[in-house]
């Protein structure tokens, strides 16, 4: 017998083995394949979301922690209290920065009653620069706690304001930090359509209206001149806080700044570099819990999920927020940063908001 006699058969017997091999290969990774879509995404859901969250979206780790429970989540960026002005049927869910603009956009969107979530909370927070910082210590409108931190004291700071109080004679006259000039003022966002911008209205006409939430056209009228000297002194107006934060820590901007504790914890937390920024809690505050609330059925159970999932509640600790139900955790996380944060609050007096319709109405006055 010769040997392409005896190479045929066992060209046939490899050509069956490859075969075989072939088909269990294509099985083995269509199970793999199998396993491997357990827990990927199943829905998409499409979210409208305050700007100071986007990053947080954005994280691939959030993004595969959503995918593992089933979700795709795309988002869009908004002013909170411009939400319920938009096409809302359009979106499964909207999250504003606070529960106020939450029970007008459940209106809008006809889904009044919804069962809305608040997984996390941050509050308002200046930062300063570390020269502005010391002037204002140095007449009593601000308290140091530790080297980067401190107290904004509102009575005093309103008071300044009021008698339209310049950096130049907060200083005496003196030349000592020229990039000081001007009235003193913090620049904040939109009030009429921005979260953070509302709540430092509604904050400050609190302490004016005697240490009481604004609940008439009475408490309109007492406050308004000093919500409109606010306002006015800031030129034009930006419509979230992500911008303004990024210039200030780019070394532009001015030298008084309303953001969220969050956008600094994140920052601390990443390890970039705070410059000479200075954390200025005011001593009184509104609080600001994200608010998820559902419009689509999609969309129904991810406000909970936000809540109370473990990995994403510690990624959004990562990104500066405090869970509702995560002192503790979020205290751990920020330990580092003490000479930035004020982790327990502490000497922070919590007071409510006025109505959305007074607050709004306060917004319309402060902007004339």
């Amino acid at each position: 017998m010769g040997f392409r006699e005896h190479a045929a058969p066992v060209r046939r017997i490899l050509g069956i083995a490859l075969a075989v091999l072939l088909i269990g290969g294509v099985m083995a990774a269509i199970a793999l394949g199998g396993k491997q879509r357990e827990g990927t995404a199943t829905k998409t859901v499409r979210g409208v979301i305050g700007s100071e969250k986007s990053e947080f979206f954005r994280d691939p780790d959030v993004v595969k922690a959503l995918a593992d429970k089933g979700y795709t989540v795309k988002t869009e960026t908004s002013g909170s209290w411009a939400m319920d002005q938009l096409a809302l049927k359009e979106f499964d869910f909207a999250f504003p920065s606070s529960s106020e603009p939450a029970k007008e956009i459940e209106a809008a969107a006809g889904v009044k009653g919804a069962q809305n979530t608040k997984p996390f909370f941050s509050p308002l927070v200046v930062i300063a620069r570390a020269n502005a910082a010391k002037v204002l210590a140095d007449h009593g409108l601000v308290k140091m706690n530790a080297k980067s931190t401190g107290t904004l004291l509102l009575g005093p700071f309103l008071k300044a304001a009021a008698e339209d109080r310049t950096w130049q004679q907060l200083q005496g006259g003196a030349t000592a930090y020229p990039e000081l000039a001007g009235t003193v003022f913090v620049k904040t966002t939109d009030p009429s359509t921005s979260n953070s911008g509302a709540l430092f209205l509604a904050t400050a006409s609190n302490v004016a209206n005697n240490a009481t939430v604004v609940s008439d056209d009475a408490g309109i009228e007492r406050t308004a001149p000093l919500m409109r000297k606010l306002i006015s002194v800031q030129g034009a107006l930006e419509q979230s806080t992500d911008d303004p934060f990024r210039s200030f820590i780019s070394g532009s901007g001015e030298p008084l700044i309303l953001s969220y504790e969050s956008q600094v914890a994140s920052l601390l937390q990443q390890k970039q570099d705070p410059g000479d920024m200075v954390v200025l809690y005011p001593d009184t505050t509104v609080n600001s819990p994200h608010t998820f609330v559902p419009i689509g059925e999609k969309a129904r159970d991810l406000g909970s999920l936000l809540a109370t999932d473990p990995k994403l509640r510690a990624l959004a600790i990562r990104h500066g927020f405090r869970p509702q139900e995560g002192v503790t955790e979020f205290t751990a996380a920020t330990a580092p940063h003490t000479a930035y944060l004020n982790p327990g609050l502490t000497g922070i007096r919590q007071v409510g908001a006025p109505t959305v319709k007074i607050l709004m109405a306060l917004a319309a006055r402060a902007k004339g």
